[in-house]
Order: structure tokens, then C-alpha cells, then sequence
């Protein structure tokens, strides 16, 4: 084989549709249905927006944690349209968008990050790490790389009990440098479990670039050595992003085996509300990605099309702020969780000593309430 055909294979060659001016290449369009591409439009824009205004809370001290997607919201939004009813998704730190496009109550998953009544976690989980059995949703683990194997272990179980269903995980480049993911690939590939493995490849592992934790020539080639078909698409191109995620989910249901994507992206904000990028990426770096942009390809490519204008944008930014400010306002306005909740769902039947513990912080509650010393 020479360079050249090595160069065409999926897991080295990116596969784009998009052209920069918004045209799709017709030897890859997928065609896909203008309404699943105007529907993936607005969920990209509420997620965008959504975004700002959790980062610009955190830093008026309203919330404590956010980490956004600005950037990365291709991926997540043609995740959530692609994947099946009952396919559970296993996300890493910027797949939120997912559940939100698979019919999440927003103001639920707001709530979740002031951690008060209205979070169905009951505050105990870091903000930002929502989940959900509605939308079939696990909660990330900031232990890097371990949804992979959670994946992975999901669908041998959706296999022995012959649901049909696909495992969607996801890891970022960081974690494909550890053991979890190495174990994951090795499983799925032995067992050729009903699953889809995403590495969203940001470029950085928090403020790490890729070139200092792998001396591979791409991240999907890492599939190789495991016997999975590894795919490298560009992760700003929605187009592209779906179909290869739609293909992958048909290919593990139709019993297959497993598929591993990287999407090739960028971050374009701080890692989390508690990085500052500037100090590991220059300015130049940042512009030529953001000229590439996953919003802006996919409205230039609605607007060749004809389903797009200045005017039809203006009145979905009016909408989506309106959603997201009511949103905001109930979540926020929800009243902070009792201290007996501690208690909830630990048991089946609460046995005796819990019984007492929670008489006893009853106690001390009412003790404060009067300005008696606990």
C-alpha cells in the first residue's frame, strides 16, 4: 500500500462535507432532511447561548462550576439527533447538549448546577454533571477516561438481554492516554459489544497539546490495534459528524461490533470556569480555529440553501433568550434542599440508626431556627 492510499483511510484521512463558503461536497453529503438540519441549527445556537450565560453566572458568583462546549457543539447536538430512544450515552465534560436535544427540561438541568430542590440529584453531584434515566443520560465522572469503560460494560449487558439498544461513550484526547480507555478498546474489540466510543480531540487535555501525549498519527488509528474500524471526521462539520455517528449506531444494531470516531475540534473557551487558555495557546491559534467555527459552517451552509437570513436569526436569538431567561429564573428561584435529604435513597427501608440521625439533625435544625445553641 502506498502513502497515498494509506492517506485515504478513514482513521487518517478527516472526512468533511462542508466546504468553508457553507457548500456541502457532493461526493460526501450525506443529504441529510433540511428540517434534522435546522432543528441541529437551533440546538447548536440555544447551546451556544446557554454557555455564555452559565460562564458569565459563575463569574458573578451565582453558580460555583461550569464547563462549556463553546466550540464543540457538533458533536454533542448530532450525538443526541443520531442516537436511538433507548441508546444510553455515556458523556464526557462537553457532551451536555445531548440530553438538552433529547427532550431534558432545561430548567431542570439548570437547577442542577445551583444544586438546590429542583435537581433530581438532590445536590449531590458537581455542578455540571447532570444526568438522567428520562434520556437514557449517565453522569460524567471527572475521573478522565472512565465513561469508556462504563460503555463498554453497558453494552455487553444490552446485548445478553437482547434489547437492541446501542452504548454511546465518550472520552476527550486526554484520556486516550489512559488505562481505562486502553481497557475499553481491548473489550470492545474482543467482544464486539453493541458500542460507539467518541474521542471529542479538542486539541488539548486541559491546557496539554496532543503532540505531547501521543506520538500517534492520529487518534483514530489507535482503533486499529484493538480490531475496531477507527473513523477521523471533522468535529466542526455537523453533516459530517451525524453521519458518521449514524452509521456507527446502525452498524453496532445491526451487530457489527463497536466503531471508535475522533472528531477533530477545538476548544474555544477555557477548559472550565477555572482555566485560563491564554496562558498555553496564542492568539493567532485561537483565530484560525475560530474561522472554522461549527455554528457559523453549518448557518453559512442553511443560508446557500435558502432557510436562513439576518432576519430569521434575530428572532431565534430573541427566542432562545426568552427560554433560557425564564429557565434561569425558575431554577434559581427554587428553595435549597433539606438537610435530612442527606438521608434519601440510601436504603430500601431506613434502618434504625439512620432513623436517629435524622431525629437528631431535626433537632439541631429547629435548635437553630430558635437562636439556641446546637
Amino acid at each position: 500500500m502506498s502513502l497515498e492510499d494509506r492517506d485515504q483511510d478513514p482513521d487518517i484521512a478527516l472526512l468533511r462535507v462542508l466546504r468553508d463558503d457553507g457548500t456541502a461536497d457532493p461526493a460526501t453529503d450525506p443529504r441529510l432532511a433540511v428540517e434534522l438540519l435546522r432543528r441541529a441549527y437551533r440546538e447548536m445556537r440555544r447551546c451556544r447561548l446557554l454557555d455564555a450565560r452559565m460562564l458569565a453566572m459563575q463569574r458573578q458568583g451565582r453558580i460555583g462550576f461550569y464547563g462549556g462546549a463553546r466550540g464543540q457543539e457538533a458533536v454533542a447536538v448530532a450525538a443526541g439527533l443520531a442516537v436511538g430512544e433507548n441508546d444510553w450515552v455515556f458523556p464526557a465534560l462537553r457532551e451536555q447538549a445531548i440530553m438538552l436535544v433529547r427532550g431534558f427540561p432545561l430548567r431542570t438541568f439548570i437547577a442542577q448546577i445551583f444544586g438546590n430542590s429542583g435537581d433530581l440529584l438532590k445536590g449531590r453531584q458537581m455542578p455540571c454533571h447532570q444526568s438522567a434515566r428520562s434520556v437514557c443520560h449517565v453522569s460524567w465522572s471527572s475521573c478522565v477516561g472512565s465513561q469508556a469503560p462504563h460503555a463498554v460494560g453497558a453494552a455487553w449487558a444490552m446485548r445478553a438481554r437482547k434489547t437492541n439498544a446501542v452504548a454511546v461513550g465518550f472520552v476527550g484526547d486526554g484520556a486516550t492516554s489512559q488505562g481505562d480507555f486502553h481497557a475499553a478498546m481491548n473489550f470492545a474489540g474482543v467482544w464486539r459489544v453493541p458500542c460507539v466510543l467518541v474521542c471529542q480531540n479538542n486539541q488539548f487535555a486541559i491546557s496539554v497539546p496532543a503532540e505531547r501525549q501521543t506520538a500517534s498519527r492520529t487518534i483514530a488509528v489507535k482503533a486499529r490495534a484493538y480490531g475496531l474500524p477507527g473513523v477521523r471526521v471533522d468535529g466542526n462539520d455537523f453533516l459530517a459528524v451525524y453521519s458518521v455517528i449514524r452509521s456507527a449506531l446502525d452498524r453496532a444494531r445491526a451487530g457489527d461490533g463497536p466503531t471508535f470516531i475522533e472528531a477533530v475540534t477545538y476548544r474555544m473557551g477555557p477548559h472550565s470556569t477555572s482555566d485560563d487558555p491564554s496562558r498555553y495557546r496564542s492568539p493567532d491559534e485561537e483565530a484560525a480555529w475560530a474561522a472554522r467555527d461549527p455554528v457559523d459552517r453549518l448557518r453559512r451552509h442553511l443560508g446557500e440553501l435558502g432557510h436562513v437570513t439576518d432576519a430569521t436569526d434575530a428572532d431565534l436569538d430573541g427566542e432562545l433568550s426568552a427560554e433560557l431567561t425564564a429557565s434561569i429564573e425558575e431554577a434559581e428561584a427554587q428553595p435549597g434542599l433539606s438537610t435530612e435529604s442527606l438521608f434519601d435513597d440510601v436504603y430500601a427501608e431506613m434502618p434504625w440508626h439512620l432513623r436517629e440521625q435524622v431525629a437528631e439533625t431535626k433537632r439541631h435544625a429547629a435548635g437553630r431556627r430558635r437562636g439556641q445553641p446546637s
